[in-house]
């Protein structure tokens, strides 16, 4: 889509109208509704929502939209957001030993299967450098373990500013974040096998082996101080033979991890994942 468009995530507390209110909103200004979906959680009395339109022809200009709209959402007690499709997010993708998932998200940003900037990778081990300097991004090695936390996170952070990034992708960062960390920077999307907690730790793919596992599975969620523990974006499964070795579920995991993982950061630049609570609506 070449023309511009603008796209508002809305939950708030359901009640009859909503839609009405919320498409008049664009319509008296001149909009033209290009996508709209929603969906009403009765469990937790909340309508969810999802319009987006094209700004060609739209009356106000982009700075205006957003103090227009929250004259209509503040007595609904609306909770928000606005994007606009033209707006290129800056992605910083942060990296331990595995290669995998960063390959991945570099081919599918380079093949255009989604519009962002990849200008920073950061890396707990300096094995990956090569990978960045292949393709022309700024590799920072910043050592850290569990008990050296604090001034390594300051340096990630500062970084993070210093590159003006938008959304962190943990593509096999064997770190936890901090929650100190998640509370000044909460976008962060992370993937992990579904092992958990089943085969916590070291070489969980052989214990999964021994074990006689049937399915491999993967997830893609937003990190919280919960460990593992976020609001999903995405997941997916894979069977298991009882003819795979444990280099076969290496691999099936790990083409899992891949897909997974773009799928989730996908719908997150598309501007498709609203969050309330601990869970999350993905709009197709």
């Amino acid at each position: 889509m070449t023309n511009p468009t603008a796209t508002l995530l809305i939950s708030c507390p359901d009640r009859r109208g909503l839609v009405a209110k919320f498409a008049n909103f664009i319509y008296s200004n001149g909009g033209n509704i290009i996508h709209a979906d929603q969906h009403t959680d009765f469990a937790a009395g909340l309508f969810l929502t999802r319009i987006e339109w094209q700004l060609d022809g739209f009356n106000l200009p982009r700075e205006f939209i957003a103090p227009a709209f929250n004259a209509i959402a503040q007595p609904l007690g609306a909770k928000w957001e606005l994007r606009f499709s033209d707006t290129v997010p800056r992605i910083a993708i942060w990296v331990s030993r595995q290669d995998h998932c960063l390959f991945d998200l570099i081919w599918r940003q380079r093949a255009k299967e989604f519009i962002a900037e990849i200008p920073l990778i950061i890396s707990n081990h300096s094995n990956l450098k090569l990978v960045a300097e292949q393709f022309n991004i700024d590799f920072q090695h910043i050592p850290i373990n569990k008990d050296n936390k604090s001034e390594p996170e300051a340096q990630q952070l500062e970084l993070l500013r210093q590159y003006k990034i938008d959304l962190v992708v943990l593509a096999k960062y064997m770190q936890i974040v901090s929650a100190d960390f998640i509370s000044q920077f909460p976008q962060i999307i992370n993937i992990h096998h579904s092992f958990l907690p089943a085969f916590i730790g070291a070489n969980p793919y052989h214990r999964a082996f021994e074990r006689g596992v049937k399915i491999i599975g993967a997830t893609a969620h937003y990190a919280t101080a919960d460990l593992d523990a976020g609001p999903i974006i995405e997941q997916d499964v894979v069977r298991v033979s009882h003819r795979d070795e444990v280099d076969d579920l290496v691999r099936k995991g790990k083409d899992l991890e891949r897909v997974v993982l773009a799928r989730a950061v996908r719908s997150h630049l598309q501007n498709r994942v609203l969050v309330y609570g601990n869970r999350t609506v993905v709009f197709e």
